[in-house]
């Protein structure tokens, strides 16, 4: 996908707008699989999706893309201790991050369509709808499992250099 000058512009916008904006940095504090956090491994996909779709010769909607990958996981709670939250996790967070997105920031309907099926087949009756959605969710399973199956040791190694690549992902 050939990207013009302006629209490469307009991404690294929001996505710079959104790597570093308060309340996403809350992120951090969520821990997400073996070590990791909903931070890290957002914007972990954030670049395994970019990169990607940019390199697809498919026509996507990179814009909402963005957006639904920077907030498939904003629920704000660990899964693991908070008891009033409806379990199973893997089935209800992504309505959860779509409500807290809806509520923080101002996400399209098509954005918040490919946050609530990111987790399929795990949610069964939510299938990713469109090229956009399919890529979200299986590159989500991919670097889920990668981080599961990962050390922690190397997951703080990687951390700083992960934040490097992320401030040129549109370079």
């Amino acid at each position: 996908m050939q990207l013009t000058k302006e629209r490469k512009q307009k991404l690294e916008e929001t996505y710079r707008r959104y790597l570093h904006d308060e309340r996403v940095l809350k992120m951090k504090e969520v821990p997400a699989h073996r070590g990791s956090n909903t931070y890290l491994h957002t914007f972990k996909l954030v670049k395994e999706v970019m990169r990607k779709a940019i390199k697809s010769r498919k026509e996507l909607d990179l814009e909402n893309l963005l957006l639904a990958t920077i907030f498939h996981d904003y629920y704000l709670y660990d899964w693991r201790k908070t008891k009033d939250r409806p379990h199973p996790h893997g089935k209800y967070h992504p309505h959860i991050a779509v409500e807290n997105a809806k509520r923080d920031f101002d996400i399209t309907d098509k954005a918040a369509e490919m946050m609530e099926t990111h987790m399929w087949p795990f949610n069964l009756f939510h299938f990713p709808k469109g090229k956009e959605a399919r890529l979200l969710c299986n590159v989500d399973t991919w670097v889920a499992l990668n981080e599961c199956l990962t050390s922690r040791r190397y997951k703080k190694k990687t951390e700083a250099n992960l934040l490097k690549d992320l401030e040129n992902l549109f370079n």
